[in-house]
């Protein structure tokens, strides 16, 4: 046992565990992407499709167990974006979030370092622009992807529910669409410790690697803002019920908007006659 005050403690714990969580999930993502891209595809080659599904499997499901291995420990977030987006909306402290986004940049790096250092041939699973996208159709790309990405974990994960369990799965069936959408069109990278590492590692930061930074930025930022809408709104009294068991759906069911109780003659009985005025036990 660390004979650390408790938050030290913690910290420590989640900083180490980002860290290995990082890196397990970028090392197996970039070493599926090093061997779908194997050899090197053409510059301004038509898309392989299969080339693309292989990359997108592999940070899916690199995303998924690991996320569902580190939930308990750091919560998984692995991304310097989702850090920002469960620091707004109040899913881990200020502290917190200053300590890992440097893990994470650093666990990019050294995955990037050890799958170049591993597999034979130049690192090829850096992130470029492809397909003829603009810089600003990139920026736009990896901004509406990380929003999803990012709404997924808010919904899933940082709302608790009866199903959040599964929310490992949910996000990285998310993950998985999201690089089908993007891996042509810019890398996929939703991440800037994603596209730091292998840059680091092949030297070569093309002028308009700031997309990676600030499309993924900008998805958090849009992902928790449109949480805000829905909080503000109350969503949570529009579809109601809707982790209830059928005991407690009867239940609610048996009560009307405001908290009263339905009688068996179907009057309604609100909760302070329901607890000050209980029904009068029988005479003997």
């Amino acid at each position: 046992m660390l004979n650390l005050p408790d938050t030290a403690r913690n910290n420590l714990v989640a900083v180490v565990g980002e860290f290995v969580g990082t890196f397990l999930f970028l090392f197996f993502s970039f070493a599926g992407t090093q061997v779908s891209n194997t050899p090197a595809p053409a510059e301004g080659a038509p898309p392989n499709t299969s080339n693309l599904l292989y990359s997108a499997l592999s940070f899916g499901f690199a995303l998924t167990v690991n996320v569902w291995a580190f939930y308990r420990v750091t919560g998984g977030l692995f991304n310097p974006a989702v850090t920002l987006a469960l620091t707004l909306v109040g899913g881990i402290s200020v502290l917190r979030a200053v300590l890992l986004v440097p893990t994470q940049l650093l666990a990019g790096i050294a995955a990037a370092g050890v799958v170049s250092a591993l597999f034979p041939g130049p690192a090829n699973f850096g992130t470029s622009l492809g397909g003829g996208a603009s810089i600003s159709q990139g920026l736009f790309i990896e901004m509406f992807l990380t929003a999803q990405l990012i709404f997924i974990i808010i919904m899933l994960a940082v709302v608790k529910h009866k199903s959040t369990y599964l929310a490992p799965v949910g996000i990285g069936l998310t993950f998985f669409v999201t690089e089908m959408i993007g891996d042509y069109y810019t890398g996929g990278s939703l991440n800037p410790a994603r596209s730091l590492g292998p840059a680091v590692i092949n030297r070569n930061f093309p002028g308009y690697h700031w997309i990676y930074w600030v499309g993924p930025g900008l998805g958090s930022l849009l992902a928790c803002g449109f949480y805000g809408l829905l909080q503000l709104f109350h969503y949570h009294t529009v579809n109601p019920g809707q982790d209830f068991n059928d005991v407690e759906a009867r239940i609610s069911s048996e009560k009307g908007d405001d908290g009263s109780e339905r009688t068996a003659n179907g009057h309604s009985r609100g909760p302070s006659e329901a607890t000050t005025n209980p029904p009068a036990t029988p005479s003997s």
